[in-house]
C-alpha cells in the first residue's frame, strides 16, 4: 500500500512538473518580445519627434517672412 501510494505521487508530481515547463526557446523568446516591441515604439516616438521639429522649423520660417514684410510695410518708402 505505501509503495503504490508513494509511486502514485511521484506519478502526479512528475506529469505536474512536466506539465507547466515551457521550453527554452519559448522562454527566450517570450523575453524578447518586449523589447522588441519597446524598440518599436521608441522609433515611432523618434518619427513624431522629427516631425514636430520640422513643423516647429517651418512655423518659425514663416513667422520670420511675416515679420520681415510687415516691417517692409510699415517703412515709410523714400525715392
Amino acid at each position: 500500500m505505501r509503495k503504490t501510494l508513494a509511486i502514485a505521487l511521484m506519478l502526479t508530481a512528475s506529469l505536474g512538473i512536466a506539465a507547466c515547463g515551457k521550453k527554452p526557446e519559448d522562454k527566450a523568446q517570450d523575453v524578447n518580445q518586449p523589447a522588441a516591441q519597446a524598440q518599436q515604439k521608441m522609433s515611432e516616438s523618434q518619427d513624431k519627434v522629427n516631425d514636430a521639429a520640422k513643423e516647429a522649423a517651418d512655423a518659425d520660417k514663416a513667422q520670420a517672412d511675416t515679420t520681415k514684410a510687415a516691417t517692409e510695410a510699415a517703412a515709410p518708402k523714400t525715392n
